[in-house]
Protein backbone atom coordinates (compact mmCIF):
# COMPACT_ATOMS: atom_id res chain seq x y z
CA UNK A 1 0.00 0.00 0.00
CA UNK A 2 1.49 3.07 -1.46
CA UNK A 3 2.03 5.36 1.40
CA UNK A 4 1.34 8.91 -1.00
CA UNK A 5 -1.87 7.37 -3.22
CA UNK A 6 -4.61 6.47 -2.66
CA UNK A 7 -7.52 4.03 -4.66
CA UNK A 8 -9.32 5.91 -7.82
CA UNK A 9 -12.51 4.21 -6.75
CA UNK A 10 -15.72 4.93 -4.81
CA UNK A 11 -15.58 6.74 -1.53
CA UNK A 12 -15.90 3.49 0.31
CA UNK A 13 -13.09 1.90 -1.30
CA UNK A 14 -11.20 5.50 -0.10
CA UNK A 15 -12.81 5.27 3.38
CA UNK A 16 -11.48 1.28 3.49
CA UNK A 17 -8.09 2.98 2.83
CA UNK A 18 -8.28 5.18 5.23
CA UNK A 19 -9.47 2.51 8.23
CA UNK A 20 -6.27 0.40 7.25
CA UNK A 21 -3.89 3.48 7.31
CA UNK A 22 -5.58 4.47 10.88
CA UNK A 23 -5.10 0.88 11.98
CA UNK A 24 -1.40 0.45 10.84
CA UNK A 25 -0.66 4.46 12.21
CA UNK A 26 0.12 5.66 8.81
CA UNK A 27 -2.75 8.11 9.05
CA UNK A 28 -3.58 10.94 11.63
CA UNK A 29 -7.12 11.83 12.23
CA UNK A 30 -7.50 15.02 12.69
CA UNK A 31 -11.07 15.60 14.68
CA UNK A 32 -13.61 18.99 14.38
CA UNK A 33 -16.37 19.98 16.45
CA UNK A 34 -19.03 17.74 14.32
CA UNK A 35 -17.64 15.13 15.13
CA UNK A 36 -19.79 14.83 18.33
CA UNK A 37 -23.17 15.03 16.17
CA UNK A 38 -21.54 11.95 13.68
CA UNK A 39 -23.65 9.47 15.64
CA UNK A 40 -27.34 11.69 15.99
CA UNK A 41 -26.58 12.91 19.56
CA UNK A 42 -27.25 16.23 20.59
CA UNK A 43 -24.44 17.08 23.11
CA UNK A 44 -24.09 19.73 25.58
CA UNK A 45 -21.74 21.85 24.54
CA UNK A 46 -21.98 23.57 20.98
CA UNK A 47 -20.37 22.31 17.85
CA UNK A 48 -18.93 25.16 15.74
CA UNK A 49 -17.55 28.19 16.12
CA UNK A 50 -20.26 30.08 15.27
CA UNK A 51 -22.63 27.99 17.64
CA UNK A 52 -20.17 28.63 20.43
CA UNK A 53 -20.21 32.30 19.27
CA UNK A 54 -23.91 32.54 20.08
CA UNK A 55 -23.64 30.82 23.13
CA UNK A 56 -21.05 33.45 23.92
CA UNK A 57 -23.35 35.95 22.88
CA UNK A 58 -26.38 35.03 24.61
CA UNK A 59 -24.57 35.63 28.14
CA UNK A 60 -22.88 38.77 27.03
CA UNK A 61 -24.32 41.21 24.47
CA UNK A 62 -22.04 41.95 21.95
CA UNK A 63 -22.44 44.36 18.57
CA UNK A 64 -23.94 42.65 15.66
CA UNK A 65 -20.72 42.74 13.38
CA UNK A 66 -18.89 40.44 14.87
CA UNK A 67 -22.02 37.87 15.95
CA UNK A 68 -20.85 35.39 14.65
CA UNK A 69 -17.06 35.26 14.86
CA UNK A 70 -16.14 33.49 18.14
CA UNK A 71 -13.02 34.57 18.00
CA UNK A 72 -13.83 38.59 18.13
CA UNK A 73 -17.11 37.80 20.42
CA UNK A 74 -14.61 36.48 22.77
CA UNK A 75 -12.16 39.17 22.36
CA UNK A 76 -15.04 41.44 23.03
CA UNK A 77 -15.99 39.63 26.24
CA UNK A 78 -12.65 39.46 26.70
CA UNK A 79 -11.79 43.39 26.65
CA UNK A 80 -15.08 44.68 28.92
CA UNK A 81 -15.61 42.08 31.46
CA UNK A 82 -11.80 40.90 31.82
CA UNK A 83 -10.47 37.34 31.32
CA UNK A 84 -11.91 36.17 34.56
CA UNK A 85 -15.21 36.22 33.13
CA UNK A 86 -14.29 34.94 30.03
CA UNK A 87 -12.98 31.47 31.33
CA UNK A 88 -15.80 31.75 33.75
CA UNK A 89 -18.21 31.77 30.81
CA UNK A 90 -16.04 28.79 29.00
CA UNK A 91 -15.97 26.50 32.13
CA UNK A 92 -19.81 26.67 32.63
CA UNK A 93 -20.29 26.48 28.15
CA UNK A 94 -17.85 23.32 28.50
CA UNK A 95 -18.31 21.70 31.78
CA UNK A 96 -21.06 19.47 31.23
CA UNK A 97 -18.86 15.91 30.24
CA UNK A 98 -19.53 14.99 26.50
CA UNK A 99 -19.74 11.04 26.16
CA UNK A 100 -17.71 9.82 23.68
CA UNK A 101 -18.83 8.62 20.31
CA UNK A 102 -18.28 5.80 18.47
CA UNK A 103 -15.40 6.82 16.49
CA UNK A 104 -13.87 8.51 19.83
CA UNK A 105 -13.76 5.13 21.29
CA UNK A 106 -12.29 3.23 17.99
CA UNK A 107 -9.75 5.51 18.05
CA UNK A 108 -8.76 4.76 21.43
CA UNK A 109 -8.72 0.99 20.73
CA UNK A 110 -5.86 1.65 17.58
CA UNK A 111 -2.51 1.11 19.49
CA UNK A 112 -0.53 1.70 16.72
CA UNK A 113 -2.44 5.19 16.28
CA UNK A 114 0.91 7.59 17.97
CA UNK A 115 -1.50 10.79 17.54
CA UNK A 116 -4.74 12.23 17.33
CA UNK A 117 -5.49 15.48 16.74
CA UNK A 118 -8.84 16.90 18.57
CA UNK A 119 -8.74 20.72 17.49
CA UNK A 120 -12.44 21.24 19.54
CA UNK A 121 -12.86 22.40 23.33
CA UNK A 122 -14.61 19.16 25.02
CA UNK A 123 -12.66 16.39 26.78
CA UNK A 124 -14.66 13.79 24.87
CA UNK A 125 -11.00 12.01 22.98
CA UNK A 126 -9.23 12.25 26.28
CA UNK A 127 -12.38 10.18 27.82
CA UNK A 128 -12.07 7.15 25.57
CA UNK A 129 -8.19 7.29 25.88
CA UNK A 130 -8.96 6.88 29.79
CA UNK A 131 -11.41 4.49 29.33
CA UNK A 132 -9.65 2.44 26.71
CA UNK A 133 -5.58 2.57 27.85
CA UNK A 134 -3.13 2.19 30.43
CA UNK A 135 -2.65 5.31 32.59
CA UNK A 136 0.84 4.97 31.50
CA UNK A 137 0.19 4.80 27.51
CA UNK A 138 -0.96 8.36 26.46
CA UNK A 139 -0.79 12.08 27.22
CA UNK A 140 -2.03 14.97 26.18
CA UNK A 141 -0.26 18.15 24.59
CA UNK A 142 -2.26 21.55 24.53
CA UNK A 143 -2.20 25.01 22.84
CA UNK A 144 -2.15 27.32 25.57
CA UNK A 145 -2.34 31.19 25.92
CA UNK A 146 0.61 33.62 25.69
CA UNK A 147 -1.83 36.56 26.92
CA UNK A 148 -1.20 36.50 30.50
CA UNK A 149 0.82 34.13 32.96
CA UNK A 150 2.42 31.97 30.56
CA UNK A 151 4.40 34.08 28.16
CA UNK A 152 7.50 31.73 27.98
CA UNK A 153 5.35 29.03 26.84
CA UNK A 154 3.54 27.98 23.76
CA UNK A 155 1.51 24.99 25.54
CA UNK A 156 1.13 22.18 27.99
CA UNK A 157 1.58 18.91 28.74
CA UNK A 158 -0.29 16.45 30.66
CA UNK A 159 -0.14 12.61 31.57
CA UNK A 160 -3.05 10.39 31.64
CA UNK A 161 -4.65 11.33 35.23
CA UNK A 162 -4.15 15.19 34.45
CA UNK A 163 -1.15 16.08 36.03
CA UNK A 164 1.66 18.50 33.87
CA UNK A 165 4.33 16.85 33.24
CA UNK A 166 7.35 17.71 31.17
CA UNK A 167 7.44 17.67 27.57
CA UNK A 168 10.39 14.77 27.68
CA UNK A 169 7.59 12.33 28.63
CA UNK A 170 5.93 11.96 25.69
CA UNK A 171 8.88 9.98 24.59
CA UNK A 172 7.54 7.18 27.24
CA UNK A 173 3.53 7.04 25.54
CA UNK A 174 2.31 5.15 23.00
CA UNK A 175 -0.22 7.75 21.49
CA UNK A 176 -0.21 11.65 22.25
CA UNK A 177 -3.31 13.36 21.80
CA UNK A 178 -2.89 17.44 20.89
CA UNK A 179 -5.37 19.75 21.26
CA UNK A 180 -3.79 22.82 19.10
CA UNK A 181 -6.48 25.21 20.87
CA UNK A 182 -6.38 23.89 24.46
CA UNK A 183 -9.28 21.70 26.52
CA UNK A 184 -11.52 22.48 29.10
CA UNK A 185 -9.77 19.17 30.79
CA UNK A 186 -7.91 18.51 32.94
CA UNK A 187 -6.35 22.81 33.44
CA UNK A 188 -9.11 24.68 31.35
CA UNK A 189 -6.67 26.16 28.84
CA UNK A 190 -8.28 27.92 25.70
CA UNK A 191 -6.72 29.36 22.45
CA UNK A 192 -9.67 31.56 21.77
CA UNK A 193 -9.56 35.43 21.70
CA UNK A 194 -8.40 37.51 19.15
CA UNK A 195 -5.62 38.22 21.89
CA UNK A 196 -4.62 34.46 22.29
CA UNK A 197 -3.74 34.10 18.67
CA UNK A 198 -1.24 37.33 18.05
CA UNK A 199 1.55 35.79 18.59
CA UNK A 200 0.67 32.05 17.85
CA UNK A 201 0.15 33.17 14.54
CA UNK A 202 2.68 35.61 14.34
CA UNK A 203 5.09 32.07 14.95
CA UNK A 204 3.39 29.18 13.42
CA UNK A 205 4.08 29.53 10.03
CA UNK A 206 8.16 29.11 11.55
CA UNK A 207 6.31 26.66 13.35
CA UNK A 208 7.45 27.34 17.14
CA UNK A 209 3.92 26.62 18.57
CA UNK A 210 3.74 23.37 17.15
CA UNK A 211 5.09 20.43 19.24
CA UNK A 212 8.15 18.51 18.12
CA UNK A 213 6.64 15.30 18.41
CA UNK A 214 3.75 16.24 15.61
CA UNK A 215 6.64 17.55 13.68
CA UNK A 216 8.67 14.28 13.70
CA UNK A 217 5.64 12.11 12.77
CA UNK A 218 3.95 13.82 10.45
CA UNK A 219 6.85 13.57 7.98
CA UNK A 220 5.90 9.98 6.75
CA UNK A 221 2.52 10.29 7.16
CA UNK A 222 -1.44 11.94 6.04
CA UNK A 223 -3.58 13.87 7.71
CA UNK A 224 -7.94 12.92 8.00
CA UNK A 225 -9.98 15.67 8.84
CA UNK A 226 -13.45 14.48 9.99
CA UNK A 227 -16.14 16.72 11.43
CA UNK A 228 -13.62 19.69 10.54
CA UNK A 229 -14.57 23.17 8.62
CA UNK A 230 -12.51 25.87 6.63
CA UNK A 231 -14.52 28.44 6.19
CA UNK A 232 -12.74 30.69 8.30
CA UNK A 233 -9.06 31.54 8.02
CA UNK A 234 -8.00 30.98 11.77
CA UNK A 235 -9.12 27.28 10.87
CA UNK A 236 -7.57 26.87 6.99
CA UNK A 237 -4.43 28.74 8.76
CA UNK A 238 -4.18 25.84 11.94
CA UNK A 239 -4.27 23.00 9.13
CA UNK A 240 -2.32 24.41 7.13
CA UNK A 241 0.86 24.48 9.69
CA UNK A 242 -0.20 20.76 11.04
CA UNK A 243 0.44 19.62 7.81
CA UNK A 244 3.29 21.28 6.46
CA UNK A 245 6.16 19.44 5.56
CA UNK A 246 4.38 16.58 5.82
CA UNK A 247 3.98 13.22 3.66
CA UNK A 248 0.48 12.82 2.76
CA UNK A 249 -2.10 11.54 1.75
CA UNK A 250 -4.31 14.06 2.85
CA UNK A 251 -8.44 13.39 2.89
CA UNK A 252 -11.35 15.19 4.10
CA UNK A 253 -14.68 13.93 5.01
CA UNK A 254 -17.19 16.79 4.45
CA UNK A 255 -20.92 17.40 4.09
CA UNK A 256 -22.12 18.08 -0.07
CA UNK A 257 -22.07 22.15 -0.05
CA UNK A 258 -18.60 23.93 0.80
CA UNK A 259 -17.60 27.58 0.63
CA UNK A 260 -15.28 28.67 -2.08
CA UNK A 261 -12.47 29.41 0.27
CA UNK A 262 -12.50 25.80 1.57
CA UNK A 263 -12.58 24.27 -1.78
CA UNK A 264 -9.95 26.62 -2.73
CA UNK A 265 -8.13 25.58 0.24
CA UNK A 266 -8.46 21.47 -0.25
CA UNK A 267 -7.10 22.39 -4.07
CA UNK A 268 -3.95 23.84 -2.88
CA UNK A 269 -3.26 21.58 -0.27
CA UNK A 270 -3.54 18.39 -2.20
CA UNK A 271 -6.76 16.74 0.29
CA UNK A 272 -8.79 14.34 -1.36
CA UNK A 273 -12.95 15.34 -0.32
CA UNK A 274 -15.04 12.71 0.27
CA UNK A 275 -18.07 14.84 -0.40
CA UNK A 276 -20.40 12.48 2.05
CA UNK A 277 -22.45 12.72 5.49
CA UNK A 278 -19.83 12.20 8.21
CA UNK A 279 -21.79 9.63 9.99
CA UNK A 280 -22.10 7.28 7.15
CA UNK A 281 -18.46 7.89 6.21
CA UNK A 282 -17.72 6.51 10.88
CA UNK A 283 -19.71 3.82 10.01
CA UNK A 284 -17.22 2.27 7.30
CA UNK A 285 -14.60 3.69 9.50
CA UNK A 286 -15.77 1.59 12.98
CA UNK A 287 -17.39 -1.52 11.60
CA UNK A 288 -14.66 -3.84 12.22
CA UNK A 289 -15.63 -2.72 15.52
CA UNK A 290 -19.62 -3.81 15.12
CA UNK A 291 -20.86 -7.03 16.69
CA UNK A 292 -21.49 -9.51 14.01
CA UNK A 293 -24.97 -9.85 12.83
Amino acid sequence: MSATTLPETDPRAVLEDVRARLTAGTLVPVLGPDVLTADGAEPPVPVSTRGLADRLNARVAVPGRIRGNMWSVAQYIESRRHRVTLMKLLADIFGPPVAPTPLHRWLAVQDRLPLIIDTWYDGAMAAALAAERAADDWGQVQGVTRNGEWRDIWRKTFDAKGAEVDEDAIAGWNTVLYKPHGSVAPAANYLISDSDYVEVLTEIDIQTPIPDVVKDLRTDRGFVFLGCRFYDQMLRTYARQIMKRSRGPHICVVPAETTKNEDKFFDEQGITVLRMPLADAVSVLTEDAKEPA
